[in-house]
């Protein structure tokens, strides 16, 4: 296994791991991975490696966004729905 990016490195990178994303975001790993296996988080994957890389910027804003629906009692299919309609999803 990799050595773990400081996260001021994390801070200042394009793309970032799931595992990263828990760090910045403080959401559980098998959180993000539900976001991201109901196509609510997207990502790119480079065929190489097969790993997937999440834009941090973009990612950290969808998750918020998520999270505040969320905290408004949204549903899984109503968010979905919203982030289709907001033009993110």
């Amino acid at each position: 296994m990799s050595r773990q990016r400081s996260m001021e490195t994390i801070s200042r990178s394009e793309y970032v791991t799931i595992g990263e994303l828990v760090r910045l975001t403080d959401v559980r790993y098998s959180t993000l991975k539900f976001y991201t296996e109901e196509g609510m988080l997207p990502f790119d994957q480079a065929e190489e490696n097969l790993t997937r890389r999440y834009k941090r910027v973009e990612s950290m804003e969808r998750i918020a966004r998520i999270k505040q629906l969320r905290a408004q009692k949204k549903t899984i299919a109503e968010i979905k729905t919203l982030l289709k309609q907001e033009g993110n999803g």
